[in-house]
């Protein structure tokens, strides 16, 4: 799909300067501790990196409140995600319902062939058919890609620059203060670095996941519509439970903690303000001239989605 070597391109050279950062980082700490082999250090690496991805899920699906979602219950749920699997050309992932209060929907497992989707109990009585299939497409695009490898392996690199910066600030080496304290202050600034690079890596993927399910059948009008709606539940969502979620705002389809303000930018492309966006709607976006202000741009680097007028910007551009 047009794009797309682009997204795979600056993901992978934003992975490899991750990757860059830490080996420099973990080869100053070893050469300072005397250590001549830094094999020692990448197997300690490896093996967090590997707890992460192998327990994750389990992690996931028990902050989330995830049940198993039978086909009794939902078949039409089911019968989606089973179409979606069989265009993807994957096996149909595990589903399960999320008792959180905020709709929505997120992928998570080990790899392609062990993936699941969750929805939340909010989210069915608030998107419509095409609209509810085009989410499960972006979250099977998730699961395609191995997101959640990528994601495991990615994440662990401002922990190793955090606990070095630690270790080496508050060693008590009064006899190389100079040096611990240099190396303590770097891992810090790489650890600020590195997650800023996590959620860029986030946001690629947010478009790389888009673009999958237009690429699957779905509408790009009918998922711009649904970010528009699940934008809106968010907003009405007490700030309680907003802030509950906030360490998992990443699996989500869009940014929860930017739900206000995306609501705003979807009001101004409701040209007729039915609440939905229709296909006309977002073929007029096609030739428009989309600018996001300084303060949107700033708010954007600091969030794990993309901003949604560039966002929308983009699946305009698919709907020719």
């Amino acid at each position: 799909m047009r794009g797309t070597w682009k997204l795979k391109l600056r993901m992978w050279l934003t992975s490899i300067l991750m990757f860059t950062i830490v080996y420099f980082l973990v080869m100053l700490a070893a050469w300072y501790l005397g250590i001549r082999s830094y094999y020692v250090w990448l197997f300690v690496s490896l093996v967090i990196t590997f707890l992460q991805y192998w327990f994750g899920p389990s992690l996931v699906k028990r902050s989330m409140n995830v049940r198993p979602l039978s086909e009794a219950e939902a078949p039409h749920i089911h019968k989606m995600v089973a179409e979606l699997a069989q265009e993807a050309g994957i096996p149909k992932p595990e589903i399960g319902l999320s008792e959180i209060d905020i709709p929505n929907a997120f992928a998570y497992g080990r790899s392609s062939r062990s993936g699941h989707i969750a929805i939340t109990r909010p989210i069915l009585g608030l998107l419509d058919y095409d609209e509810l299939k085009a989410v499960l497409g972006h979250e099977m695009g998730h699961i395609k890609h191995n997101d959640m490898i990528v994601t495991s392996a990615v994440s662990v690199v401002p922990m190793i620059c955090y606990y070095i910066a630690i270790s080496f600030m508050f060693s008590g080496d009064r006899e190389n203060l100079g040096a611990t304290i240099i190396i303590g202050i770097l891992g810090y600034l790489f650890y600020l670095i590195g997650q800023l690079l996590v959620l860029f890596i986030s946001r690629t993927r947010e478009y790389y996941a888009d673009e999958a399910s237009v690429e699957f059948g779905n509408r790009p009008a009918a998922l711009v519509s649904a970010l528009y709606k699940l934008s809106y539940g968010a907003a009405r969502c007490s700030e309680q439970t907003i802030s509950d979620l906030n360490t998992n705002r990443a699996f989500f389809v869009n940014d929860i903690n930017n739900a206000q303000h995306d609501v705003t930018d979807f009001r101004q492309i409701d040209f007729d303000g039915d609440g939905k966006i229709s296909d006309e709607e977002l073929r007029r976006l096609v030739s428009a001239d989309v600018k996001i202000s300084r303060k949107n741009g700033v708010m954007e680097i600091l969030s794990t989605h993309p901003d949604s007028l560039k966002r929308v910007k983009r699946l305009a551009e698919l709907e020719n």
